[in-house]
């Protein structure tokens, strides 16, 4: 029986569950389906076995074909190096669930967000304000990711109630959604005493397109050119979670050749991205001239891409089964040298910083989030690795890094200053698994394989810059796509920002905020 001993473990702390089914659809995924009555109870077992936060949990509309929606609630098991869903059949007619984040804080969005789309109600969720479909806007009782939706109905519209914080001295500060320069639009309501930040309030949503709801119906080539559009500057990271998921509903393995270039132009993505938040940090506290030579760096590598791929960001290299590129030598050859020059400037880069007495002062002990709070979040990626949490996928589900015997980067203290060392060792690391993975290119094998396709969903993976991103597919019989759902890092660790906060001051969040570096298009969707 699949997850035999998980099933053992979950019986021993409830006696009287009775497994529904439990299937191991891949070999990395384990779905475990349950009764309504025992739902709740399984997740918070699950997440007290495997100390997982809830990594993605969403709804699936298959009224048509089976009558039912469906829940499934994503956890991952490191040691086995795979992911547990707990799946839930709601019947139409019954149409909520019982909640599970006063238990488990990490699910609390996503509840939110299964309530705005689909009208499934969590009982016993205190918050069920909407996150995207902004209640000024959107009248009650659209639920846009249901398959017989067609057009917004006229109905009734609310103001959206901000958490109010009442006392003697207490005044808000809003700020946004429009911002000046190019960030993206987001509301930021902040509760002060004097000066330090009692509370803050993050509401996004303001560059919502729908688009969970735009890949229905489109087949697999034209979702993946979707993907790559969902966060641009992780383009690579989303096509490549994408591809995962569409490859294992495909039967595809793709060869080691294909493995070490996505792994290249992966760990190249985290390289541009991170010397591009460094030089974002220096310039939050007023330093420069290192965020110029930053963005000099940033820049190199945007050539090297563009020289090497024919895109600055990496669309349209990946494809189902492969990758687009015919690499020659010369440009393998190219790329290592460009390679190299950018890891010598960003060494004076990273040493102009911590010469610097001041720059140091100003973002140690700025921003702090406690590894409890964190976890208790479900911060993930970098921001969740500076506060002590070593959660990587590249480690986890290691394919060629296992090879490479990559590095996990973590630190302790969670504050701006952890976020930026991580950044940097990271920077280090992606440059040393660069060149250790082109030097094993020219003997890699170049044959993959195929199995029968597919007949249920699929989760697709990779550890971007910031952190996971995960997508989920189901495909129908003509192989055009029925659902997918996309979790970017940056929806899990928003909350983790709001605390970092506290106890700062107001001309503190642009540093706290620029050291997260969080994605508004990639959380709203």
């Amino acid at each position: 029986m699949p997850g035999a001993e998980l099933i053992n473990i979950i019986n021993k702390k409830l006696p009287d569950f009775k497994v529904v089914a439990v299937t191991r659809p891949y070999p990395d995924e384990l779905v475990i389906q349950v009764k309504a009555e025992d739902f709740k109870k399984v997740c918070l077992a699950v997440h007290e076995h495997l100390s997982s936060s809830v990594m993605s949990f969403f709804a699936v509309d298959d009224r048509q074909q089976q009558g039912k929606f469906i829940l499934y609630c994503y956890f991952i098991n490191v040691p086995l190096h795979q992911w547990v869903a707990v799946r839930l059949d709601i019947s139409p007619a019954d149409p909520y669930f019982e909640a599970i984040s006063k238990d488990i804080y990490s699910a609390h969005l996503f509840e939110r967000e299964i309530w705005e789309m689909f009208g499934l109600e969590p009982k016993g969720n205190p918050d069920l304000r909407r996150l995207r479909l902004h209640d000024e806007v959107w009248p009650v009782g659209n639920y846009p990711l249901r398959k017989d939706f067609q057009t917004v109905t006229e109905g009734e519209k609310k103001d959206y109630k901000f958490t109010r914080v009442e006392g003697e001295g207490i005044f808000e500060v809003p700020v946004g959604p429009v911002h000046a320069g190019i960030i993206g639009p987001g509301h930021f309501r902040f509760s002060v005493a004097g000066e330090p930040i009692i509370n803050l309030e993050a509401r996004l949503g303001f560059t919502h397109r729908g688009v969970e709801k735009l890949f229905e119906g489109k087949s697999l080539p034209a979702g993946l050119q979707l993907a790559e559009c969902i966060s641009g500057e992780s383009a690579f990271a989303h096509s490549l979670a994408f591809c995962q998921a569409a490859e294992k509903i495909a039967g595809i393995t793709v060869d080691k050749k294909t493995a070490y270039w996505r792994s290249i132009l992966l760990e190249v993505e985290r390289m541009y991205n991170h010397v591009n938040d460094i030089g974002g940090i220096a310039l939050d506290v007023g330093f420069s001239f290192p965020a110029a030579l930053a963005a000099i760096i940033k820049e190199s590598i945007l050539q090297a891409n563009e020289k090497l791929t024919g895109n600055r960001y990496l669309k349209g290299v990946n494809k189902l089964g492969g990758i687009s590129l015919k690499m020659d030598q010369s440009r393998h050859e190219e790329l290592t040298t460009s390679l190299g020059r950018i890891r010598e400037d960003f060494a004076v880069l990273v040493n102009i910083l911590e010469e610097s007495v001041s720059f140091m002062d100003r973002v140690d002990g700025t921003g702090t989030l406690k590894k409890e709070i964190a976890e208790d979040l479900g911060v993930l990626g970098l921001a969740g690795r500076a506060s002590g949490i070593p959660i990587d996928l590249r480690k986890i589900f290691p394919g060629v890094y296992q090879e490479a015997g990559i590095k996990i980067i973590t630190a302790q203290t969670g504050d701006v200053l952890a976020r930026l060392k991580v950044r940097i060792e990271e920077f280090a690391e992606s440059g040393r698994l660069t060149a250790e993975f082109l030097s094993k290119i020219s003997t890699a094998e170049t044959t993959g394989s195929k199995s029968g396709p597919a007949v249920d969903g699929a989760l697709g993976y990779s550890e971007g810059w910031r952190g996971p991103v995960l997508y989920w597919l189901k495909t129908g019989t003509e192989g055009l796509i029925e659902r997918c759902k996309i979790v970017d890092p940056s929806f899990h660790n928003w909350p983790g920002l709001s605390y970092a906060v506290l106890g700062e001051i107001i001309p503190d969040f642009p540093l706290c905020n620029k050291s997260f570096d969080l994605s508004y298009s990639g959380s709203d969707l």
